[in-house]
């Protein structure tokens, strides 16, 4: 039953999420906040598909244990592409509420995106072992989190001083998928149920690239 579900889960998710950046990518029409939450929204389904789709696979067939590498390859592809994700929203930021300053911040996206990156790549990771160490998995998600915690300030102000209602539930998803997210990682490999979290994380992240569908629709009637 669990593979059944969370294959079709995994499944509509995938194709949700990069058929609607690809959309946003083509009727954006030269607006570029549109075409970054396009690209945004294939990059988020493009680096979870290298997880999911073996763990789809795992699942309908001999199992987990039989594809750890192949698993944790995957983490690692989806760990680096997530921080991405979060990048392109920054730069979703700056254009939508017309930043041309802030030169601090910006360098503290891209700084906490390195070390991030830089962390995931370590070898002492072990992605490839069934029995990864727990205190990599909380290392490389202290820049992850700093640096989620920033977007969420950001957008948090931002939508409240400029009453941008259609945008004003954005801190909300990015808070939500952490929150979601963070019990997995310390909890997921000695209490499994907790991997469960995952679906509403990804949730959230369908949530995020909504509101960026639905503002450019608003904006181009389509």
């Amino acid at each position: 039953m669990q593979a059944i579900f969370e294959t079709l889960f995994d499944i509509v998710y995938l194709i949700s999420v990069i058929t609607i950046g690809i959309t946003m990518v083509i009727r954006s029409n030269g607006n570029r906040q549109y075409r970054l939450f396009g690209i945004m929204a294939i990059i988020l389904g493009a680096g979870d598909a290298f997880h999911l789709v073996p763990r789809a696979v795992a699942l309908c067939t001999t199992g987990l244990a039989d594809y750890t590498a192949v698993l944790g390859a995957g983490k690692l592809v989806t760990s680096i592409t997530m921080t991405i994700f979060y990048v392109i929203l920054y730069h979703v930021w700056r254009t939508r509420y017309q930043v041309s300053n802030r030169h601090a911040v910006t360098a503290a996206v891209y700084l906490l995106a390195a070390v991030r990156i830089l962390l995931c790549l370590c070898p002492q990771n072990a992605w490839l072992s069934a029995s990864a160490p727990l205190r990599w998995g909380i290392y490389r998600n202290i820049p992850f989190a700093l640096l989620g915690l920033l977007i969420i300030l950001l957008f948090y102000r931002s939508t409240r001083k400029s009453v941008d209602d259609p945008f004003r539930p954005m801190w909300l998803t990015i808070v939500l998928s952490f929150g979601f997210y963070i019990p997995v990682v310390l909890w997921a490999d000695t209490i499994p149920v907790v991997g469960m979290l995952m679906i509403p994380k990804t949730l959230a992240y369908v949530w995020t690239v909504l509101i960026g569908y639905r503002s450019m629709q608003q904006h181009t009637g389509k």
